[in-house]
């Protein structure tokens, strides 16, 4: 079946390879991870290049991840995926895809799949300092970087640090850039992780989704941006289950929400009312007014909103909202 299956992808992919002639080398370096108890993938990336997150990370839920650098050939994202979710491993992946590409050995990328299988490649043309790590639920690559510091301080500071997938990636961005990173300096950065449902509305994957496209400290705003990205996933998953009445189950996610944005009134807002539906009535008139207290402007859909309907005519509330 796996034969079948090879020679299937093999005549699909091998009459649409680049040629491999692209004069701008993607100088990068870059961790393709999994969390599988969490059922997230992603990538995160940063270089001396403009907009590297629109080159370099892929990532379907479910499937895995790959990360297509140096004289990259993007093709190898959505194959790569593609691929994986036929059932190859990510070594059989890698194989054909530098079968079947005339550039090859100008590629690097790596390529973990939703069960934390993982490789890397780098091909003997690229520039110094090129190479990789691969471990369970990692590969970590980079090309015309400081030295080989780069990828090991990576490797060890996602496998020794804690927190999210996208904490943790993090880590070894900052890590890599600490042990000198990209040797010609610093421009743009990237994180990409998807989890089923887990985008605006569950309607698609996108956990978290942030570029620095050109920035004098990307890994300074790559940092302030997730932030505001890791909230707003929690938020995204908290009003999917409320969406769904899943009331119970939606306010771990916007309590969490809450507290990674303590000061957002529309957040308060949304905790009001999820509180509300899960039955915590105190609750939901507290955190209702706190964020009246930070946006007033609030109060006119707090007066009409059907899902504070049970607060209506409660003095406290009406207080609140005239």
């Amino acid at each position: 079946m796996y034969k079948r299956i090879l020679v299937l992808v093999l005549i699909a992919f091998s009459a649409a390879v680049a040629s491999g002639d692209n004069p701008r080398n993607i100088a990068t370096f870059s961790i393709v991870a999994a969390d599988p108890e969490a059922g997230e993938v992603g990538v995160a990336v940063a270089s001396r290049f403009f907009t590297v997150g629109n080159v370099v990370p892929w990532a379907d839920a479910g499937v895995g991840a790959v990360a297509t650098q140096a004289y990259a050939n993007t093709s190898f994202g959505w194959k790569g995926l593609d691929m994986l979710d036929m059932g190859l491993t990510p070594e059989e992946v890698m194989e054909v895809l530098v079968r079947n590409d005339e550039g090859s050995a100008r590629r690097q990328f790596g390529i973990v799949d939703s069960s934390g299988n993982s490789v890397t490649f780098t091909g003997d043309s690229c520039s110094a300092w090129a190479g990789g790590r691969a471990g369970v639920n990692y590969a970590v690559q980079g090309n015309i970087l400081a030295g080989e510091e780069v990828v090991i301080e990576m490797e060890r500071a996602f496998l020794e640090s804690e927190g999210s997938l996208a904490d943790r990636m993090y880590a070894a961005l900052l890590a890599g850039e600490a042990a000198g990173g990209d040797s010609r300096g610093k421009q743009s950065a990237a994180i990409l992780v998807a989890k089923d449902g887990a985008g605006y509305g569950g309607f698609t994957d996108r956990a978290i989704d942030i570029r620095v496209d050109d920035h004098e400290e990307p890994f300074k705003e790559l940092g302030r941006l997730l932030n505001i990205g890791q909230m707003n996933y929690a938020w995204n998953e908290a009003w999917t289950l409320f969406t769904q009445e899943m009331y119970q189950e939606a306010l771990p996610h916007m309590e969490r929400t809450a507290q990674l944005a303590p000061e957002y009134p529309e957040v308060l807002y949304d905790l009001a009312v999820i509180r509300l539906a899960a039955g915590d009535q105190d609750g939901a008139l507290k955190a209702l007014g706190k964020a009246l207290e930070l946006n007033s402007n609030l109060k006119t859909q707090a007066r009409n909103d059907s899902d504070l309907a049970k607060l209506a005519g409660k003095p406290e509330f009406e207080e609140m909202v005239k």
